[in-house]
């Protein structure tokens, strides 16, 4: 079995070339594949090995004192998901052209996945305030299955979500708004900059959906999550829709 790992982590990164470079070469030397993704808002990673080549690769992130915090998620897979390992250096680790959803000196409010389980059970937070649950991914993504009754835009990419927002943002304002993406990085920009925008009732799901797997399962969720490589998506269980034996 090959263990994947997602992790990201906002920090301030002054020379992001020469990050991308040394963890590149890192990952090469143990075997890895995936993507690394470095701007200077911080770091955004893909990978998949055999397990202590990746742990291996984890202690030397969390060497760097920048990334010592960083939060990895982790799912198993018989196939090796990834063609090829690359590295790369972008303005943003998920583009959002925004100002103000880049979240180095403070972060949106969360929510954890087990109190949101309890909302949704209730279908209220714990206020009595209605739970508007907000998916930020795309229509492929959606596809492939959501939270029930969230409220899913007709969007192609991230860098659209407030335009599509928009017109909902009346209806929206006596509600608890929880946002929520695959692995917690787009949820955590688009809370962020909606809250800068006067949208102040908008929370993020800590660890995105991934995250929820992880410690609640699938309660009130519809399906699997997509992922952006050849297993396609993952149930509940963390199991992958593709993978050869």
């Amino acid at each position: 079995m090959l263990l994947n790992l997602a992790a990201y982590h906002f920090v301030r990164i002054d020379e992001p070339a020469a990050l991308a470079e040394t963890l590149h070469g890192r990952a090469a030397a143990l075997g890895l594949r995936g993507t690394i993704l470095v701007a200077g808002e911080g770091i955004n990673l893909f990978l998949a090995g055999d397990e202590p080549q990746v742990r291996s690769f984890l202690d030397t992130l969390r060497a760097d004192p920048r990334l010592g915090s960083i939060r990895v998620k982790e799912s198993w897979s018989r196939a090796q998901p990834f063609a090829r390992l690359k590295a790369k250096v972008k303005p943003e680790i998920i583009a959002f052209r925004r100002d103000g959803a880049s979240p180095l000196d403070a972060r949106a409010p969360t929510v954890a996945p087990r109190t949101l389980a309890r909302w949704i059970e209730r279908g209220a937070d714990d206020n009595g305030r209605q739970l508007v649950l907000l998916d930020t991914r795309n229509r492929e993504e959606v596809a492939h299955g959501t939270f029930a009754g969230a409220l899913a835009l007709p969007i192609d990419n991230f860098t659209e979500l407030p335009e599509a927002l928009a017109p909902h943002r009346e209806a929206l304002r006596d509600a608890t708004v929880v946002s929520f993406c695959t692995g917690g990085i787009r949820c955590e920009k688009a809370a962020l900059w909606l809250q800068g925008d006067g949208m102040d009732n908008v929370l993020q799901l800590d660890g995105g959906i991934l995250g929820y797997f992880e410690q609640v399962g699938g309660a009130g969720y519809e399906g699997r999550c997509f992922v952006f490589d050849e297993r396609v998506a993952l149930d509940p269980a963390l199991m992958p829709l593709v993978d050869a034996p």
